[in-house]
């Protein structure tokens, strides 16, 4: 068994510096004045797209070693945290942080960030990188690591949304796991108490002299809240699945505890894209008899989405039934600071009105910070997602919704994650996601500008 496990590295090594060599191939042939990106498989940004075109980066999605002792594993850039989780629980291993939906890849939640239910010990993906490659938009491969002369590129990629380069291959650091979660599902009346709790708990990483493992939260409506603990454990009474009839997201209002497999707690959200999957009927009982497991996937919905938003069907329905001059998708994810966090969410049910809505607390692991997405060390935040659309009445601006929400993130000191819509003003951006750092990694890495900017990729054309 030890020299075909060797065996099959040495092939997956191989064929990845292959693919690496031919995407970097690929790269220097394009005319010095064509636009690039990327292109993937999947996605889970929220600008729709002409999926044609892009530079093709096949073979870069690949476990390539798991090292069980050392607690570290090397991954082709590409690669989706759903062939990531498989190849690590076998050896009683997971990602620090494991985004909540299985296509996103690597790369993306580094360059991008992501989130999960152990950031409020963990940080944020990025926080774990020991080491990546980057296919520069120079066209060189870098080797970036937090003390080597590519330092800088290693901060920086956090939140960069390949306008510097695109991530290959990285080294990312593990975290043992047990095989089953034991969930408690704590109510709140207001979003104060909701605070308080998600503070304490944050901080001593503990309640009710139990380990808190994981912990998130879902707003159903300004007095229905929850803060959802998680802790491992050896065995359990009973286990729940949520990949059939029954929908994770309704079980936080109808019991107090729970158990779950290590595989379905990490994939919970992903069956129902959170709760997004009743707006395409999928929840309704006779629906999701007959609609295939294996289509309730979030890659599978984000492609409905798509071709709504091409054709526009849903939009039309509703500005004919209401008298909207228009609908305004509002996907977001933002992080605001904990002390905050009630404030905005009173905010947010008062002029924007979406539920549910879920909570996330976070917190960097350490004193280091990141230039791009310049969050405090030791400072507790909360990140709110919410992913539905408004209606627009007359007189309001396409982005009326989304640019409310930024003016207030603003006055709260908070930031947004940019996968979905952004209307900040060039000043406002370059203020919230170190604009005078970002020209410097530019320069440095892209000085051609071949990749685009980031205020242009992210903002311009969002």
């Amino acid at each position: 068994m030890a020299e075909a496990s060797t065996a099959t590295e040495i092939g997956s090594a191989s064929a990845h510096e292959r693919a690496v060599a031919a995407a970097r191939a690929r790269l220097a042939a394009l005319p010095a004045d064509a636009p690039v990106r990327l292109h993937k498989k999947t996605s889970n940004l929220f600008r729709f797209r002409d999926g044609a075109g892009g530079l093709e980066v096949d073979g870069l999605d690949r476990v390539l070693h798991v090292d069980a002792e050392a607690r570290t594993a090397d991954v082709g850039g590409m690669t989706t945290y759903e062939d990531l989780v498989a190849a690590t629980l076998p050896h009683g291993l997971m990602p620090l942080v494991v985004p909540q939906l299985k296509t996103i890849t690597l790369g993306g939640a580094v360059v991008g960030l992501g989130i999960e239910a152990t950031s409020f010990r963990d940080g944020l993906p990025h926080e774990s990188v020991l080491a990546a490659d980057v296919l520069t938009g120079a066209g060189e491969i870098v080797h970036a690591t937090a003390d080597n002369e590519h330092a800088d590129l290693h901060a920086g990629l956090a939140n960069s949304y390949g306008t510097l380069g695109y991530a290959v291959a990285l080294t990312i650091e593990l975290a043992p796991v047990r095989p089953f979660v034991a969930l408690r599902h704590l109510r709140f009346d207001d979003a104060a108490s909701l605070a308080e709790a998600t503070a304490r708990i944050t901080r001593e990483r503990t309640h009710d002299g139990e380990a808190v493992d994981f912990l998130d939260g879902t707003v159903f409506s300004a007095g229905e809240q929850y803060l959802t603990l998680g802790r491992f454990v050896d065995e359990a009474p009973y286990l729940s699945d949520y990949t059939g009839q029954g929908i994770y997201y309704r079980s936080i209002q109808q019991r107090s505890t729970d158990f779950l497999p290590i595989a379905d707690y990490l994939w919970r959200w992903d069956t129902d894209w959170f709760w997004c999957s009743r707006a395409l009927g999928v929840q309704h009982p006779w629906v999701r008899r007959v609609w295939p497991s294996r289509y309730r996937r979030s890659d599978v919905y984000r492609r409905l989405v798509a071709l709504d938003r091409r054709y526009r069907f849903s939009e039309r329905i509703q500005t004919r039934t209401t008298g909207a001059t228009g609908v305004e998708p509002i996907i977001q994810d933002i992080e605001v600071p904990g002390e905050h966090l009630a404030e905005f969410l009173d905010f947010f049910h008062r002029e924007i009105g979406i539920a549910p809505v879920w909570v996330c607390p976070l917190q960097l692991r350490g004193d280091r910070t990141w230039p791009l997405y310049p969050l405090e060390p030791h400072r507790t935040y909360v990140n709110v997602g919410f992913w539905s659309d408004a209606l627009l009445r007359p007189g309001m601006a396409r982005d009326h919704h989304n640019r409310l929400i930024e003016r207030k993130l603003m006055e709260l000191d908070g930031h947004k994650s940019l996968y979905s819509t952004a209307s900040y003003t060039r000043e406002e951006f370059d203020a919230l996601y170190g604009g005078e750092g970002y020209r410097r990694l530019k320069e440095r890495y892209d000085p051609a500008h071949r990749l685009p900017d980031l205020y242009t990729k992210c903002v311009v054309n969002s």
